[in-house]
């Protein structure tokens, strides 16, 4: 989503973090990483912040290694548990999700091996919750979905040059919850609740991520309980 204002605080899940280097690797003090052997982790330092961490981690011979890390942008009003997010509220979901597809105006990286989809003057991204295409791409948009309460891809040449979407209500939307949720490239600021990095950062994450080792991306705080639940 693009570059909205100002952040305010608000509840919601978290998880314990200590500074990078020290203790074990952070995808083991995870709950859940989602079975796969790939994960992404998006930390704040606590809910009202607009940004934090990124890293990036692969699973090798039993044991997590990091494959990069960046700075991170959050929604302009903070970090919200993702089962009790709501629609227009400017706040990125917390907890854990899985990566359907990348997207982006440019092309993919070289070596992307997701499935990765090119914007156009038609592409659309639903997030009329009247529509029965909502938290979807709509390519044309449908007539059932506003255009005024949805995305034109296309619009966004910075922040969608490329891009991942993040399953956060996505395989079976929950009408209200939020549409539009993406890991892409930075804008001006904050998002409206995305989770958002430099653009030779996405186009790392694009080229290193493998459909086969199911990557996961988790989102939370560095303080509170260690567990992230699935939304």
């Amino acid at each position: 989503m693009p570059v909205v204002p100002a952040a305010v605080a608000l509840s919601a899940v978290s998880f314990a973090l200590l500074p990078l280097g020290s203790g074990p690797p952070l995808p083991d003090r995870l709950a859940d990483t989602g079975g796969g052997s790939q994960l992404i982790i998006a930390v704040a330092p606590r809910t009202d912040a607009t940004t934090g961490a990124l890293t990036w981690w692969d699973r090798r011979g039993g044991r997590w290694v990091m494959a990069g890390s960046a700075p991170a942008r959050f929604g302009a009003k903070g970090l919200v548990e993702g089962s009790e997010r709501r629609q227009g509220t400017d706040t990125t979901p917390t907890g854990l999700y899985d990566l359907p597809y990348g997207f982006g105006i440019k092309a993919a990286p070289r070596g992307t091996s997701v499935p990765y989809r090119r914007v156009n003057r038609n592409s659309w991204w639903c997030e009329d919750d009247r529509s029965r295409a909502y938290n979807r791409w709509a390519e044309p948009l449908p007539a059932d979905c506003r255009a005024a309460e949805s995305e034109h891809l296309a619009d966004f040449g910075t922040q969608y040059a490329r891009a991942l979407v993040i399953g956060f209500n996505y395989d079976e939307p929950v009408r209200g919850r939020g549409a539009g949720i993406f890991l892409h490239v930075n804008g001006r600021a904050a998002t409206a609740g995305c989770v958002s990095a430099t653009a030779d950062a996405v186009r790392r994450i694009l080229a290193w991520a493998e459909p086969r080792q199911r990557p996961h991306i988790a989102i939370g705080t560095a303080s509170g309980p260690t567990a992230i639940s699935r939304y």
